[in-house]
C-alpha cells in the first residue's frame, strides 16, 4: 500500500505559482537526468501555458500530468505519455521528484498511485518506462512497483555532450498484482 501521504492529482492552473517555485527551485537537479526545458518554460506565462497545454493533451487523451504531493506539500511530478490507443493501450511513465524529497519512497508511492489510474480510469493495458543505469534508485522504483526490465539500448540517449543508455521497463495491467485497481 502506498504511503496515505502521498496524493496525485491533475495539474490545473490553480497550481501555478506553487509548480513554478517547484520546478525554478529543482531546475539544476532535474537537469542533471534529462534534457533542460526551454528557458521560457520557467516564466509565469511559461508556466500557464504549460498547464494548458497539459489539459489539453489529458481532454484528447495524448497524456495526463498529475502532481505529487506530501502532506498537500508538492514535491514532484509524475506523468503517463505517449498515450497509444489503437492496437496498443498503452503509455510512458515518467517522474520527477525534488532534490530534497529523494531517498523517501515518494516515487515508488506515486507510481503506486497512478497505476490504478493508467489501468483503470485510463483504460490502458501496458505501461513502459526508461531509466538511466546509472539511477539505481529509479530503477528499483520500477521494479518494486512491478514492472520488468525488457530492454537495454546502448547510448541512444543524448545529455548535454554524452551518449548514455537507457534500461527499458514495462507492467501489463492483469501482471500488476500490487494492490487492487480502482
Amino acid at each position: 500500500m502506498p504511503n496515505a501521504a502521498i496524493t496525485i492529482a491533475p495539474v490545473a492552473p490553480s497550481d501555478h505559482d506553487e509548480l513554478q517555485a517547484f520546478e525554478f527551485a529543482n531546475r539544476r537537479f532535474f537537469e542533471r537526468w534529462v534534457n533542460p526545458r526551454p528557458e521560457n518554460f520557467y516564466t509565469p506565462d511559461g508556466v500557464s501555458r504549460a498547464i494548458r497545454a497539459a489539459q489539453l493533451d489529458a481532454e484528447q487523451d495524448r497524456a495526463y500530468q498529475y502532481l505529487v504531493r506530501e502532506n498537500g506539500l508538492l514535491v514532484g511530478r509524475i506523468n503517463l505519455s505517449q498515450i497509444q490507443r489503437l492496437g496498443y493501450q498503452s503509455a510512458s511513465l515518467g517522474y520527477r521528484i525534488g532534490e530534497a524529497h529523494n531517498g523517501r519512497g515518494i516515487a515508488k508511492a506515486a507510481v503506486l498511485r497512478v497505476l490504478p489510474e493508467a489501468f483503470g480510469r485510463h483504460g490502458l493495458w501496458r505501461v513502459e518506462a526508461t531509466c538511466r543505469p546509472e539511477n539505481p534508485a529509479s530503477r528499483r522504483v520500477l521494479q518494486s512497483s512491478g514492472f520488468q526490465q525488457f530492454g537495454h539500448s546502448k547510448r541512444c540517449f543524448q545529455l548535454n555532450d554524452s551518449w548514455f543508455d537507457l534500461l527499458h521497463f514495462e507492467v501489463h495491467a492483469d501482471d500488476w498484482p500490487l494492490h487492487e485497481r480502482d
